[in-house]
């Protein structure tokens, strides 16, 4: 439940802990993830063994995996900092997460989490060397683009409470995600509970790698936390970057792929003409084609008018 305090604080973040947490889910069951299968290719031969079991002992296929593998979420967390958090993180919260893992586990994987929860603090060491060497191999050479296109989807949303408000912006999330009476519901599939903020705010988290599902994480320390998938996914969102400037050239014609890629960040229409060395009217010309086509956004701040590429157009420009 929010309070009037916990709506001015709502607010959104990125988390490179999840989407590594969501990967590892989708490499262990591609079956549940169609719009990763693009990366799952890329990236299945690069698993390093040793720390892939690790990961996988403590990340299941499906269902609940260790909040503490993530951070709360912001909006300058970085890979590296999100590793350092890892291993910080309390003790007493390891054994917590571990323990609810390990009740819900057989076999083998019950079996190593016994023997992790016996020594939780060389268990923590492990795990964070674990999450640094499989998100160097699996994720790291795609984090740029994943930044992109999760940066982009926080734009959309901020511009949607602009113009229709954070009702209908929550509403637009995720088909299980509704604001109802002060509330935003979240339709799951093995629990129900209410949350009552209590002024923490709301964080609300975009994510590629658990696409096209929508998760939360309500236990304290953290902040209440929402996952939803960003917009304009599709499985070919991890292009490869060999040819891709000929290809834009190609498809879009050499004035119009100079605007796109010169659209790194919002700009105005006289900022895109001096870097693309078109007139402004040229530059205005390109930026409503493009705009038709759904690759280019605009939006206002003051008196000035900003472009900016959509989901769509960042998965065109992936590195």
């Amino acid at each position: 439940m929010l309070g009037s305090q916990d709506v001015t604080r709502l607010r959104f973040g990125i988390s490179p802990g999840n989407e590594l947490s969501s990967g590892v889910c989708a490499l262990q069951a591609p079956q549940g993830a169609p719009l990763q299968w693009g990366w799952l290719k890329a990236v299945s031969s690069r698993i390093p063994t040793s720390a892939w079991d690790v990961i996988t002992t403590v990340i299941p296929p499906t269902g609940y995996y260790p909040d503490f593998l993530a951070t709360d979420p912001a909006w300058d967390l970085t890979p590296e900092g999100e590793a350092e958090a890892l291993r910080q993180v309390d003790l007493d919260r390891v054994v917590r997460d571990l323990t609810k893992v390990a009740t819900r586990a057989t076999g083998r994987r019950h079996h190593d989490l016994e023997g992790m929860l016996r020594s939780p603090a060389r268990a923590r060491t492990q795990i964070a060397d674990a999450w640094v060497e499989v998100w160097d191999a699996v994720l790291a050479p795609h984090w740029d683009h994943l930044r992109r296109l999760l940066e982009a989807d926080v734009a959309r949303r901020a511009r949607q409470v602009a113009e229709t408000g954070v009702q209908d912006m929550i509403d637009k999330l995720h088909e299980r995600v509704r604001w109802t009476d002060g509330r935003v519901r979240v339709t799951m599939r093995i629990w129900s509970e209410e949350v009552h903020c209590q002024g923490s705010g709301l964080l609300l988290v975009p994510t590629v790698l658990g696409a096209p599902w929508c998760s939360v994480v309500t236990e304290a320390p953290a902040t209440p936390t929402l996952y939803y998938p960003a917009a304009g996914m599709s499985p070919s969102w991890p292009t490869n970057s060999q040819g891709r400037d000929t290809a834009l050239v190609k498809l879009l014609g050499v004035g119009r792929a100079s605007v796109l890629m010169a659209l790194e960040i919002p700009r105005s229409t006289s900022d895109v003409a001096r870097a693309c060395d078109l007139a402004i009217s040229t530059a205005s010309h390109h930026l409503a084609v493009l705009r038709d086509a759904r690759l280019v956004e605009a939006h206002r701040a003051g008196s000035s008018v900003y472009h900016s590429r959509t989901p769509l157009a960042e998965s065109l420009v992936a590195p």
